[in-house]
């Protein structure tokens, strides 16, 4: 059996590098953002800034595992230890995220993983999917107007039908090697014997009231005085312990059957005031997708691979690298240090270009079908060419979206609206299998509701938000559908963007990464490839540099983290700048001569752990 790896795990991690990672309950204080003006409010991140702390990048030989909290990295660690798979490691790890990171992922959520055996690549799809009884007008008011973003997500409505647990099943029979029930170990005793509030997790809850409205939550979270329990808190979860248990038992049918099952629906559709349509025949049914990867050549060196729709992430990701590429620079990249005004101006006029196709084209590929016929249409060099041609000296702020293979569509595209939550993994095992997972709940704390499994004790897992990922709208002015529009069994449109990068050469795998941040997660993952392999930063520096992000709109720059000239030069270009917290949650694992050499982002909790 495993370790009791909560006794170890605090002089391990803090041994790495004292000087440069200090124990993360002494995290600092991120710097504050600059007060937009009203007409130029950022749209808020997923999950806010809960302090910055230094990481020094990890150099291992054999294995490594990255993920978003310590404990959870360390439950990967021990599988790997013990010879386990990367795969075994990745259950393991999302087990103790749904105990530690509760407000970004857990087994009331979803996922994606990308994993390659030493051979061959594999996709498997654990997205959320609309319940049988949804239908396109679930977030419209009536007088047809949407509900607001709140409004639709706290409570049952917005609670699509999980699949991260049976997606990680089927992935394990597939690709597992030591037992289902040994690898959620960990999770259990954890979850029995407590562990230690964070700051980032305390810091979440302070600003979620609206958690408190949900009797369980409440009880669990918060203290009497409805404050949340303070850093350092030994938080036990035995609700939690006894799911994991039957689930380590009984599967994933211990989760979508029986009296799981029943409690999750009961909650769901009798919340008090947003009641949802999820039934145990939905979590009875759910089935977990095998897709086929995308995989596109870049500079004539890579090839990056990433998930097909229903997420967008690796289309977007690709569609800017390509655009960009295809640019003419006016000066070079980097300035000192940082991403230069010129190169931010060609950046993010090629991602306002992707996300105008991203918000037309992209949906669950069993509902709409791919432009011109193959969703590969999108990132062909001539149409990423003729995209490029449309950047010029004055920034487009708002772009239209394209015809891939000559081909306009008849819909209407998705209107910009919040995207949430997520945790990211990256795991590179001992016998070359690696993969990049990334799961979510939507947004900070999921739906705001959480189900003790019928069990009646303390504590328990928090159920999705993810049907707020689908367009409120299912159609514009003009009655033209929007592809992404609510329909029954429909999985929303993602932006995770687990990513694997192999040498197109001879096929060795290079990089694993990915990031959670909503929408955002496509700029994170394009910076940290284009830093890793254009620029040659390793895979810490390049996390560590500074993030730009638009979604179509303005140019939205990581609060202090540029000098006054390149704002001002932005600003000279047509550019509209905010600068924001962009709390982006990166790992990243990468070849070297060596072994492997890891970084984790400082925005947050993670670190990496390997041999």
């Amino acid at each position: 059996m495993f370790k009791q790896y909560p006794t170890w795990l605090g002089p391990r991690v803090s041994a790495i590098r004292p000087a440069r990672l200090p124990h993360w309950l002494l995290a600092l204080c991120l710097v504050g953002c600059a007060a937009p003006p009203a007409e130029l409010a950022a749209p808020a991140m997923p999950e806010g800034p809960s302090g910055l702390v230094a990481k020094p990048g990890w150099a291992v030989s054999r294995f490594a595992v990255a993920a978003a909290n310590p404990l959870a990295t360390a439950a990967g660690f021990q599988v790997l230890q013990a010879g386990g798979t990367a795969v075994d490691a990745a259950v393991a790890v999302q087990m103790v995220l749904a105990l530690v990171e509760p407000q970004s992922s857990g087994i009331g959520g979803g996922a994606f993983l990308l994993h390659f055996d030493g051979q061959a690549l594999q996709a498997w799809d654990g997205r959320e999917t609309a319940p049988a009884a949804a239908d396109e007008r679930l977030f419209l008011q009536p007088d047809g107007k949407p509900m607001g973003f709140m409004q639709a997500l706290v409570g049952g409505r917005a609670v699509g039908v999980p699949g991260a647990v049976r997606m990680l099943e089927v992935a394990h029979r597939a690709q597992g090697r030591l037992p289902w029930a040994r690898l959620i170990q960990p999770a259990i005793t954890l979850a029995e014997q407590g562990f230690a509030v964070s700051p980032r997790l305390h810091t979440q809850l302070a600003d979620s009231p609206a958690l408190l409205r949900d009797a369980q939550a409440a009880a669990y979270f918060y203290r009497a005085d409805g404050q949340p329990h303070p850093v350092g808190h030994l938080l036990r979860n035995p609700a939690l312990a006894e799911v994991l248990r039957r689930i380590a038992a009984g599967g994933s049918a211990a989760l979508h059957t029986g009296t799981v099952a029943a409690d999750i629906a009961r909650r769901v559709q009798g919340h008090a005031s947003n009641p949802g349509r999820l039934t145990t025949a939905d979590l009875a049914s759910y089935q977990a997708r095998t897709r086929e990867p995308i995989c596109t050549d870049w500079q004539a060196i890579y090839r990056v691979c990433g998930m097909p729709p229903p997420s967008s992430g690796h289309l977007a990701v690709m569609q800017i690298l390509g655009t960009l590429d295809a640019t003419r620079p006016a000066g070079p990249a980097l300035q000192a240090g940082l991403p230069s005004a010129d190169w931010l101006h060609r950046y993010t006029d090629a991602a306002r270009l992707a996300f105008a196709d991203r918000a037309m084209y992209v949906a669950d590929p069993d509902f709409v079908s791919p432009p011109a016929g193959r969703w590969a249409s999108l990132l062909d060099p001539a149409y990423l060419q003729s995209r490029a041609a449309l950047i010029g000296e004055k920034s487009l702020q708002q772009a239209q979206p394209g015809a891939p293979g000559g081909q306009r569509s008849a819909a209407a595209g998705q209107t910009e609206q919040p995207e949430h939550g997520t945790s990211h993994i990256s795991i590179v095992d001992g016998e070359g299998r690696a993969l990049a997972m990334t799961t979510t709940i939507e947004a900070v704390f999921g739906a705001h509701l959480m189900s003790d499994g019928g069990t009646g004790l303390a504590g328990g897992f928090l159920l999705n938000n993810e049907l707020t990922d689908f367009s409120m709208l299912p159609s514009d002015a003009q009655g033209r559908p929007v592809a992404n529009r609510v329909q029954p069994g429909k999985r929303p449109r993602s932006s995770m963007s687990p990513t694997l990068v192999f040498d197109r050469r001879d096929g060795r795998l290079l990089m694993s990464l990915g990031s959670p941040g909503g929408a955002a997660i496509i700029h994170f993952t394009a910076k940290t490839l284009i830093a890793t392999l254009d620029w040659r930063l390793n895979a810490q520096q390049a996390i560590d540099l500074p993030n730009f992000v638009t979604y179509n709109g303005p140019t939205l720059l990581e609060a202090g983290r540029f000098p006054v000239s390149t704002v001002e030069a932005l600003k000279a270009r047509g550019h509209r700048v905010i600068e924001t917290d962009l709390t982006s949650g990166l790992q990243a694992i990468q070849r070297t001569t060596t072994g492997w050499f890891g970084g984790a982002d400082p925005r947050r909790e993670g670190v990496v752990m390997g041999q």
